[in-house]
């Protein structure tokens, strides 16, 4: 019985001194921290530079002058250029239109003489005043005499001034017989034809010039502040304010441009648009290729230029004004960076960014500030 009890407890107590030897002799287990592998992104490098800061736009060029063609005188049209008609063109000097002149020559010539007949009156009116103060010198005139020959002899000059006037004026309206164009230019509408009678004053077609063209360019109230022309009630910008301005349009299927400059603002703010209009100016002489009236062109305006700020890509931003940059350690930070304006895919940065920073240009969906990476050049 004695011999049953005392070998289990034997065993129960030599496995117990096998499992104390055993967990005395173990190995000490000490907890690691696991490091995460850094996120591969691409960076570039901030460099400072002055940035233009051009304003764009849109218009329609239009003239610089645009007038309505009418006689000074009227009379049945004889004769007509062949260049006056819709989208004719001439030059400045060509005559256009011939009236009938003569019933002008008619009146040219009565007024003619009417100046002989003057000029003569005149002249005896002189030659008797002349005499009669010739006279009184030896007291063989009265002072009565005197007086009415000196009154005879004015009346006779003012009428030789008269007719002289009115025989000017009949030769002017002669040559008006003919109507000459004042510039060079191109006919929008006509509206008058051979045979038909106008009177003076009448409108007989619409011209515009087409040596120097303009247009209008619509500018938002927040762009105004990059460009430096002044903006005042008279308008006018000095030639040496003037921006330049390149104009591009899609011309015979081919992209051209004309070079430009502000020449002046319009006052007076639109106030369905709430914009300003600026009109620019083009000299066509100097152009390579004409910019015909009715083209609508994209415009680019020189603007003001921004010193030491920073260009990037419009995408980087984060969280509407930061920026992500890797710093010395190769971790993750957002700074905070001023925008000094957005330019479609683009932002420029006036502040917040330093030279030789690096920013990282990788779209990473999940940011957290700190985290390490592996910066490479983009």
């Amino acid at each position: 019985m004695i011999k049953k009890l005392l070998i289990p407890a034997v065993v129960v107590v030599v496995s117990l001194g096998v499992a104390m030897g055993l967990m005395a002799t173990a190995p000490t287990l000490e907890p690691t921290s696991l490091e995460p592998t850094p996120i591969a992104v691409r960076v570039t490098t901030v460099a400072k530079a002055p940035i233009m800061m051009s304003v764009v736009s849109q218009g329609t060029v239009g003239p610089s002058i645009e007038s309505q063609l009418i006689p000074e005188v009227s009379g049945r049209v004889l004769w007509m250029s062949p260049s006056l008609v819709a989208g004719g063109y001439f030059a400045e000097g060509d005559p256009l239109l011939r009236l009938d002149d003569q019933d002008l020559i008619a009146s040219a010539e009565r007024a003619h003489a009417n100046l002989t007949r003057a000029e003569a009156e005149h002249q005896h009116a002189r030659f008797e005043h002349q005499r009669l103060s010739s006279l009184s010198e030896r007291q063989l005139a009265s002072q009565s005499q005197i007086e009415n020959a000196l009154r005879a002899y004015r009346i006779a000059q003012a009428s030789e001034t008269d007719a002289r006037v009115a025989y000017n004026q009949a030769l002017r309206d002669l040559e008006r017989s003919v109507v000459i164009a004042p510039f060079d230019g191109l006919v929008r509408a006509e509206n008058v034809d051979i045979g038909q009678f106008i009177q003076r004053g009448s409108k007989v077609a619409t011209i515009y010039a087409t040596d120097v063209v303009e247009v209008r360019l619509p500018v938002a109230d927040q762009q105004l502040a990059y460009l430096d022309i002044p903006i005042d009630m008279r308008g006018q910008i000095p030639a040496e304010a003037r921006p330049r301005v390149e104009l591009t349009a899609l011309y015979a299927g081919t992209r051209r441009s004309w070079e430009g400059e502000i020449v002046r603002t319009e006052a007076e703010i639109d106030m369905q648009s709430r914009m300003l209009h600026v009109v620019a100016r083009v000299d066509n002489r100097v152009q390579d290729q004409a910019l015909n009236v009715g083209l609508f062109v994209n415009a680019e305006i020189e603007g003001r230029t921004a010193d030491d700020v920073v260009q990037l890509p419009r995408m980087l931003l984060r969280n509407g004004s930061q920026v992500l940059i890797v710093d010395n350690e190769n971790r993750l930070r957002y700074r905070d960076v001023t925008i000094l304006r957005l330019i479609e895919d683009q932002v420029i940065i006036g502040g917040g960014l330093e030279a030789g920073e690096r920013v990282c240009v990788s779209p990473l969906q999940t940011v957290v500030d700190g985290m390490r990476v592996a910066p490479s050049a983009s």
